[in-house]
């Protein structure tokens, strides 16, 4: 997992029994949780092996390891609360965007400076899902911002960072999937061919349109939106 610097400080600032585990603070942290089948393995030791190699290179600056159960979930709290500590600092712009892993470094550094051209005092709260490249990078409002009138910069900022992840290889939407707020998008990053044959196997697996209706998939041109009994009426 991956957090940047603002992350952790809203999560320590709002969340009780939270606080930053390293000494001095740091532009982004990573939550790395070790595991094997082999029961015999010691896990402790090829962790620490790892992390001193990683020091050494310079790929890091500290390390902290968790010494017992109740120091391993205070780790997990700072990564898994970033979300309800986000709500204590106003008006926020979500994005739920995926880039190869590889690319995860340089799109965190690419938006940043996009999102801070557009909205120079914005406070960009990253975190996500180093492992398989998923983030969430969200924004949130300026100090003192009105809310209401920040979030008019929704759509113009999800296209920013849409726009980039696409470009780098990566998708629009990640692990909360498009629903009924991304069908645009859909249309917009998904070329006609493939999104006729989504709509093909949602129909051959769903001919009555009673799974999820009018979600995921943009409506076809000249067509009617169904019922989910599929007879087009109002109800």
């Amino acid at each position: 997992e991956v957090m940047g610097r603002f992350a952790l400080e809203i999560t320590c600032r709002h969340i009780d029994g939270c606080r930053d585990p390293l000494e001095n603070a740091h532009n982004v942290y990573v939550l790395l949780e070790a595991d094997s089948a082999d029961a015999t393995a010691d896990m402790n030791g090829e962790l620490q092996a790892a992390l001193g190699d990683v020091l050494q290179q310079g790929l890091a600056e500290d390390a902290v390891i968790a010494q017992n159960e109740s120091q391993r979930e205070n780790f997990w709290r700072l990564r898994e609360s970033i979300p309800e500590a986000q709500k204590f600092e106003g008006g926020s712009i979500k994005h739920d965007v995926a880039v190869p892993v590889s690319k995860v470094a340089q799109f965190i550094e690419r938006a940043l400076e996009q999102v801070k051209r557009e909205l120079p005092d914005v406070r960009p709260v990253m975190f996500g899902h180093l492992g398989d490249g998923n983030l969430h990078f969200n924004m949130s409002q300026p100090k003192g911002a009105d809310a209401k009138a920040f979030m008019q910069n929704w759509g113009r900022i999800n296209r920013l960072m849409h726009d980039l992840a696409h470009e780098m290889g990566g998708t629009f939407s990640a692990e909360h999937g498009i629903g009924i707020l991304k069908t645009d998008d859909m249309q917009r990053y998904k070329s006609a061919t493939e999104i006729d044959l989504m709509r093909a196997l949602k129909e051959a697996l769903d001919p009555k349109a009673i799974l999820n209706p009018a979600k995921v998939l943009p409506l076809a041109k000249n067509k009617a939106k169904s019922t989910p009994e599929g007879t087009g009426k109002k109800g």
